[in-house]
């Protein structure tokens, strides 16, 4: 379990506060408008009302005592650049900051923010691919080469088993776990068999995975 302070509690920052306690995490929740406030306090440990760019405000925060600080402030960079300084003047030992550009992300890191997310980006990527192919389930990635694709299992590869295709040593890619009903089955051996109603979660490099499933 970690304390978290989460400044901004617009769409995005409700999602991480929902999320975040569905983990079992502490989190300070921090907002200058008292709907968004009231909206969260179900899912929070506490919550106040302030200006995140009052240094005396955030002074009382204690920031130095949380684990991560978390500015997801969306619509006014300006409050979110000087939130993320004042954060780490004051001490905070990881600061995770929301930028929509690269601009906005390189001023970020120059001024306090040890770490930026970019919620529309990352979302508009996995969108353009989840939904450009028809047998795309779920995408994850995990840095610029490497990602986490959700596939049905080829109809080619089905009644074979996992050592027979041989993924790993003809495309460089791994079966990561198979998906059977809805559970997730991730002791992956060479004698699995696969069905037509299986997905499998394979990792590799992009153009790999491209490569070897026609995406």
């Amino acid at each position: 379990m970690k304390s978290i302070l989460l400044i901004g509690l617009g769409r995005f920052g409700k999602h991480i506060a929902f999320h975040l306690n569905e983990l079992g995490h502490q989190v300070m929740a921090i907002d200058h408008m008292e709907e968004r406030v009231d909206a969260v306090l179900p899912f929070v440990t506490n919550a106040q009302i302030g200006d995140s760019t009052n240094e005396e405000f955030i002074k009382s925060l204690g920031v130095r005592n949380y684990d991560v600080c978390i500015v997801a402030i969306g619509n006014d960079f300006q409050s979110s650049l000087e939130t993320a300084s004042l954060l780490k003047e004051l001490g905070a030992r990881l600061v995770v900051a929301r930028a929509a550009r690269d601009v906005q992300a390189k001023f970020l890191l120059r001024n306090g923010a040890d770490e930026i997310v970019y919620p529309e980006k990352q979302l508009a990527k996995w969108t353009a691919i989840r939904y450009s192919a028809d047998h795309i389930l779920d995408y994850m990635e995990l840095d610029e080469e490497h990602a986490m694709f959700e596939i049905p299992v080829p109809r080619d590869w089905v009644g074979r088993t996992i050592g027979q295709i041989d993924i790993r040593k003809k495309y460089n890619i791994n079966i990561m776990g198979i998906k059977k009903n809805g559970k997730l089955e991730l002791s992956v051996s060479p004698n699995m068999m696969l069905e037509s109603q299986n997905t499998m979660l394979v990792l590799g490099r992009n153009k790999d995975i491209q490569k070897c499933f026609r995406i």
